[in-house]
């Protein structure tokens, strides 16, 4: 099973494939569902895809917005630029785009998104026989069809195994638009679903009354983050073709931890799948990254009441972020960029890309100048006394 993880910016793709991811998914300049993630300019993408290939990882672009007419030729032009550029594979969801990539002649395989809303066997074929190359299975799919459409499918089969998990179907989301007149569907989700509500009558404006025992309102629509890491072994047996980690808009730590635990959980699996069994030290590192609790969706028949967040409509974690190995460590000192404010005489944690937890309590911080400070500043470069190995990438984290 491939393990697919979310690129939001190149930054982002170099931290999914020193983790261990053997895809990525990214969004170009435009055409995708993401419009606020960094996403990646064309030479970025060609950089990106030459960068990805040379170590034999593959790179997937999202076009899968639902467009309007007016932006159809430009959308041709796009795809095969895309193609050009070296994608290897193009995710749509809208017919109208599909059908354009055969009339142009475009030889980029095509997976079809989950905003298709793929629930089912018949589904899965009809894309396969137009041409598809994979289906990206809706959310809303329970794990016995899931057996059965990854047995019978015509093509790939491709199941999201964690990250968050939209109200709507397979996140064809309508609520922004009406509140705040940002289309989710074309990239400009504004994450309503989130919000905190309560109940007002149209004759006592200003009375808010409670929907759940919430005082301040209730999180009517606030679904819990999917994570089916106690399930790879089941899915690595199905044959699903592979699994992806919802997130371009999530931090490096998130992409870097979440692809980690799930490239050792697949690498275990796969040795035998019917004895695999999660480590209690994967859960603990996934409940590090931002998250809104967890569930395993409807694949764990978990899609009940139990699915909502009802306590906060925030993410909770349980480390910080603190910074990114720059360079490999040598000569007893790690180089690191800095995200968040530490000082000398901390504890802090480096975690590797084989998610080995380092933990160290440096007696003195040096900035690029080689002065000692007394508390390190956000995206600043400094140098701290190390002795172990660590390579670039690694994570500098307080738990």
């Amino acid at each position: 099973m491939e393990l697919l993880s979310p690129a939001g910016n190149f930054e982002k793709l170099k931290a999914a494939v020193l983790f261990g991811a053997d895809a990525v998914f990214m969004g170009g300049p435009a055409f995708g569902l993401r419009a606020n993630a960094g996403n990646f300019t064309f030479d970025e993408m060609e950089e990106a895809f030459k960068y990805l290939h040379e170590r034999g990882k593959k790179g997937y672009v999202t076009v899968n917005i639902y467009p309007q007419t007016h932006e159809l030729s430009d959308i041709a032009k796009y795809l095969k630029t895309c193609e050009q550029l070296g994608a290897d594979a193009l995710i749509v969801s809208d017919p109208g785009i599909f059908s354009i990539i055969k009339q142009e002649g475009i030889k980029t395989p095509v997976a079809i998104s989950t905003q298709a809303n793929t629930t089912n066997l018949a589904a899965v074929n009809f894309w396969a026989d137009l041409g598809a190359k994979r289906v990206i299975m809706a959310r809303e799919v329970r794990k016995n069809d899931l057996e059965e459409i990854i047995k019978n499918a015509k093509c790939q089969v491709e199941t999201f195994i964690h990250g968050a998990i939209c109200i709507s179907m397979s996140g064809r989301c309508l609520i922004s638009s009406y509140m705040t007149g940002k289309d989710a569907n074309n990239g400009e989700c504004t994450h309503p679903c989130r919000w905190n509500y309560a109940l007002v009558e149209e004759k006592r404006e200003g009375e808010y009354f409670p929907v759940y025992e919430d005082e301040r309102g209730t999180y009517l629509y606030n679904s819990k983050d999917l994570c089916l890491l106690d399930r790879i072994g089941e899915l690595v047996k199905m044959g699903s073709s592979s699994g992806k980690i919802e997130g371009r808009m999530k931090s490096i730590m998130y992409v870097s931890i979440v692809t980690g635990v799930y490239r050792q959980a697949i690498n275990e699996a796969l040795k035998d799948p019917d004895n695999y069994k999660a480590k209690k030290e994967w859960h603990e590192l996934l409940g590090s990254v931002s998250n809104r609790g967890y569930i395993e969706g409807f694949y764990g028949a978990e899609e009940d009441v139990t699915a909502i967040n009802r306590q906060t409509s925030g993410y909770s974690r349980a480390a910080a972020f603190l910074g990114v190995a720059v360079k490999d460590s040598h000569n007893d000192e790690l180089e690191i960029t800095c995200r968040a404010k530490f000082a000398p005489n901390e504890e802090i944690t480096i975690l590797t890309p084989d998610l080995r937890k380092i933990n160290v309590t440096p007696e003195l911080i040096l900035d690029e100048g080689g002065f000692k400070i007394d508390a390190t500043r956000p995206n600043y470069i400094y140098k701290i006394p190390f002795k172990e190995k660590a390579p670039v990438g690694s994570l500098i984290m307080r738990f």
